[in-house]
């Protein structure tokens, strides 16, 4: 066992350096100076643009070899520090995503977690209900089929526009000031509730519609036939078919959950909420190199955190993948 997760730590060592590598790479294939574009908003003269731009060249790294850079780039990630934002300078990239951080749990936990669950159970139940199956196979096909963007769109028109019951941007009202009281937090679930119900239909269709289809493709497995033949009950050949279908179910939600400091982008900018996945684009209209490095290092870190917690839940509750495990390192 010991030389089984000695064998993992080095493949995501490995995966964590070309990864970040890759990321530090991205930014600087993007057409354009990031510097250059920041002097350019201030509309400044010629002779002090001149000044400020080898000033801030300086002050940003990038008046060394590319070679340099990397280096750079290497040594202050190893001492924690990802850079200082040019969008929004002279803030650290590190202060920058942790405002936002909260914003993107809040939002997306819940709504991955819930669409997860209320998905697998509709979807095991429409597997073995005609009725139910009727009903929920058409409706989770055109849930998953349906942008998150356009779906925004349709919510915040309808429920904020048409019916004028929910705010249809921001976090919460601009003439608050963030502070702990009963109005304050009704307030902030208002702004939260559209761009978590957008977030949460959409992901219920998938695991809806994907457990639905796992359920009966085990149902229809060899060994779901020899315990019929055997003379076992339906509940519990639908008990080993639900324990089996569940496993790719828990993979993609160890996934999503391990993109959640990416935030949801499209929904973000749609409703203008505060999440990384809007600080992302802003990011990248701005060609703010340090700002870009750190949310993808955010993701980078949460996929391979997910990938990790899934092959150890995977030890935990398939015996298949134990007694594999105990092959190799025989």
């Amino acid at each position: 066992m010991r030389r089984y997760f000695s064998r993992k730590l080095l493949i995501y060592i490995l995966t964590f350096f070309l990864a970040v590598t890759i990321d530090w790479l991205i930014p600087r294939f993007m057409p354009g100076d990031p510097v250059q574009n920041m002097l350019s908003r201030a509309m400044l003269r010629a002779d002090a643009a001149e000044v400020m731009y080898g000033y801030y060249t300086k002050a940003f790294g990038l008046d060394v070899p590319i070679g340099q850079q990397y280096l750079n780039f290497w040594n202050a990630l190893f001492h924690g520090d990802l850079g200082t934002s040019v969008y929004m300078f002279p803030t650290p990239v590190t202060k920058v995503l942790l405002r936002a951080v909260p914003y993107d749990i809040f939002l997306l936990i819940p709504s991955i977690l819930l669409s997860w669950y209320a998905g697998n159970k509709f979807g095991a139940y429409a597997a073995r209900s005609k009725w139910l199956d009727n009903t929920v196979s058409p409706l989770g096909y055109v849930l998953t089929a349906t942008p998150y963007m356009w779906l925004g769109i349709l919510l915040a028109w309808f429920f904020g526009i048409v019916l004028g019951k929910f705010p249809i941007a921001g976090a919460y009202s601009f003439n608050l000031v963030p502070h702990l009281s009963w109005m304050f937090i009704w307030d902030v679930l208002k702004h939260w509730f559209l761009p978590f119900a957008s977030l949460f239909l959409v992901g219920f269709g998938g695991q809806a519609i994907g457990m639905r289809n796992m359920i009966i493709y085990e149902l229809e497995a060899d060994y779901s036939h020899y315990l019929e033949a055997l003379g076992a009950p339906r509940s519990l050949v639908r008990k080993y078919a639900f324990r089996n279908a569940v496993l790719p179910q828990i993979t993609g939600l160890a996934l999503s959950l391990g993109v959640i400091v990416a935030g949801a982008l499209v929904t973000e900018v749609v409703f203008s909420y505060p999440g990384i996945g809007y600080l992302l684009l802003a990011a990248i209209q701005n060609q703010d190199y340090f700002l870009i490095q750190g949310c993808f290092l955010f993701i980078i870190i949460g996929v391979l955190f997910a990938n990790f917690v899934i092959d150890i839940v995977y030890l935990l509750i398939d015996p298949r993948t134990r007694t594999g495990m105990m092959g190799e390192t025989a």
